[in-house]
This record gives structure tokens, C-alpha cells and sequence, in this order.
């Protein structure tokens, strides 16, 4: 199968996408929607936005769609437990990222918030929200029956995949994470790993950097 993945170096949803491709270790294609300009980009995915999957034609957008996709294409090496109650709680875990926090770090809405309200208050607006998601992330980990190395397994899978991103972009929006501990410990266990190193934006080759 010919996989192309539509997306940007600094785009939070791609990065999840590009950590679960890393850690299924299959191949595909990386191009940078910015190199195809928004009117050719609309042709794949009418929304505009990123990232979009290509396999052998079709198309196919949002990365939790996309998540999906892959984990029931590529069943090797498993992004979600095998146990019934492990695997709705790390689904749960991205959705709180995906569904919730996601969209308060995303530059179209963060530019129309910021054309409405001073910058100072459009900034501590976000960093409010953003608080209180890392607070429920930490509260999920905390409460767990068993302390795994990762978010809910001995491996990494779904819920680090969208937490590691959303970490990045909290510290760039000036998030402070000192309370999250357990957050923060995943973080920087998955961020030594290759997969996870290998998605990271200045890893990719349309870094500006």
C-alpha cells in the first residue's frame, strides 16, 4: 500500500499521525502541504486542513479517522490494548486532546481569538483551558489500577501519541507543567524514543530551521 501523509511541520494532529506510523514502522510519503499551496491542497481535503492520509488514492482526513485507519489496516505492533477497559481509557485520554485541548493551540482559531480580546487576555485564556486538560490528563494517570511505564501500557501507544504533541504545544504557549508530574515523566520517556524523535517538527524536512 502507498501511503502519502499531507501535513506540516508544525501541525500537532500530523505529529500524532507521524509518531503512529513511526511506531507501526511502516513507510510513506511526507509532503508539506505548504509546497502545494491552498488551492491544490482543497483538491485532497475540501476542509484545508491537516493532516490528510493518501492510501493507494483515497483519501483520508482528521487524524483520529486516520488512527483508526491504521491501527485496523496494520495491526502489527498495536496502538491500543488488547484489554477491553485499558483500550476505551487510552481512547478516552486522545479524545480529551484531540476533541478538547486540541483546538485551543491551533493558529486560525488562536489569530481569531486574538482579534478579539488584547493579547494578555487571549493568552491567559488559553493557558486557563489548557490547565485544566492537563489536570484531567494527570487525575486519568493518576487513578489508574497499575502503574504502566507509558500512559496505559508497557509500550506506547494512542494516548502518547497525542500526549507528547500536545505537551510541545503547551510549553510553546507558555503552559506552566510543573504539576503534572506523571505528564511530564511520560513525556520525557516517549521523547527518547526514536519514533517519537523522528516526528518531532525540526525532524522534519520542511523545518525552517
Amino acid at each position: 500500500m502507498t501511503l502519502r501523509l499531507y501535513t506540516r511541520w508544525q501541525n500537532s494532529a500530523g505529529e500524532r499521525v507521524r509518531i503512529a506510523l513511526n511506531l507501526k514502522a511502516i513507510g510513506y510519503q511526507y509532503v508539506a502541504v505548504d509546497t502545494l499551496g491552498s488551492a491544490a491542497y482543497a483538491e485532497i481535503n475540501p476542509q484545508g486542513l491537516m493532516p490528510a492520509l493518501e492510501a493507494d488514492g483515497a483519501v483520508i482526513t482528521q487524524s483520529s479517522a486516520i488512527l483508526d485507519f491504521l491501527e485496523t489496516t496494520f495491526p502489527d505492533r498495536p496502538l491500543l490494548p488488547d484489554d477491553p477497559v485499558l483500550r476505551a481509557q487510552s481512547l478516552a485520554f486522545g479524545a480529551i486532546i484531540a476533541s478538547e485541548m486540541h483546538a485551543l493551540t491551533v493558529n486560525r482559531v488562536r489569530k481569531q481569538l486574538l482579534s478579539m480580546a488584547p493579547d494578555a487576555d487571549a493568552a491567559r485564556w488559553v493557558r486557563h483551558w489548557l490547565g485544566l486538560g492537563f489536570a484531567s490528563l494527570e487525575a486519568l494517570l493518576q487513578r489508574r489500577a497499575r502503574r504502566f511505564d507509558y500512559c496505559y501500557g508497557d509500550t506506547p501507544g494512542w494516548a502518547d501519541l497525542h500526549l507528547v504533541p500536545q505537551v510541545s504545544a503547551a510549553r510553546r504557549l507558555g503552559v506552566a507543567l510543573d504539576p503534572y508530574r506523571l505528564v511530564l515523566d511520560i513525556d520525557a520517556r516517549c521523547s527518547a524514543l526514536e519514533a517519537f524523535a523522528q516526528a518531532r517538527p525540526d525532524a522534519q524536512p520542511d523545518f525552517p530551521g
